[in-house]
């Protein structure tokens, strides 16, 4: 990056988000995204999550400012040094899920998830799944809530609150996580590599609704999903040194 930084800010709906936009582009100015070499997210993970889904296309570097809920992937927020903590920042590449849905009528949907993909009773009834992996069935029936796939990058997400594993960045798998696991009762969920094409049946749909999700974005009444790693799409994400993601999650483990 140059000395004279080109930043376009993004902020979320909050209202701390929102005065630190208006002091920052007061700042540092405000670079059309045409023309910007970074992307400064202001808000929580959620908002960072939404302004890398918006960089699949234009490839611009984000970088976080935590002015939100949950700061997992936010770096601090500062008002002074930021072209400086940019330019010294490190890089982090990771890559989407691809989900795409199949679901009880016919119809599909295709969603991209950077934290995980999970798969959810829609209703009291327990959701009966059958999973496979590269073509082959694994599980023939889980019993549960549900179940998940996540990235290294949202394995500390929904992931750890299912008590799925933390993946460090770089690791090349996957988790597949059981939510809430009724039957098999001492099945606690798989690593899979990166390239494995993960799919669930649902079985019983029509008695036994189960939704979807690509991190927010639901497709609902599904009866097929098959998850894979799309590695046509980089995002390359910016931390403060001795504070970037694969650093976070190994803190993380070690955390009580």
């Amino acid at each position: 990056m140059s000395a004279d930084l080109r930043i376009h800010f993004a902020a979320s709906q909050k209202p701390e988000a929102r005065i630190a936009h208006e002091t920052m582009t007061r700042r540092y100015g405000q670079a059309p995204l045409d023309k910007a070499e970074v992307v400064v997210a202001l808000g929580g993970d959620g908002w960072m999550l939404d302004t890398l889904r918006d960089r699949f296309s234009d490839r611009l570097p984000v970088y976080g400012m935590h002015r939100g809920t949950v700061g997992f992937l936010m770096n601090e927020y500062l008002e002074h040094g930021l072209p400086e903590r940019l330019n010294a920042a490190v890089k982090q590449v990771i890559h989407p899920l691809e989900m795409t849905a199949t679901r009880v009528d016919g119809s599909t949907a295709v969603k991209l998830a950077i934290n995980e993909v999970s798969l959810l009773r829609q209703s009291p009834q327990t959701a009966k799944l059958r999973i496979l992996v590269d073509g082959k069935e694994r599980l023939a029936e889980l019993s549960a809530d549900g179940a998940l796939v996540a990235t290294p990058a949202g394995s500390t997400a929904y992931n750890l609150s299912a008590h799925g594993p933390i993946l460090p960045i770089g690791a090349n798998v996957m988790a597949l996580t059981p939510i809430s696991p009724f039957r098999p009762r001492r099945w606690r969920g798989a690593l899979v590599s990166a390239d494995a094409r993960v799919e669930i049946e649902v079985l019983e749909a029509d008695r036994r609704p189960v939704a979807a999700s690509a991190d927010t974005q639901e497709v609902r009444d599904v009866a097929y999903v098959t998850i894979r790693e799309d590695r046509t799409k980089p995002m390359t994400m910016l931390f403060d040194e001795g504070h970037a993601l694969d650093e976070r999650i190994l803190r993380e483990q070690f955390s009580l």
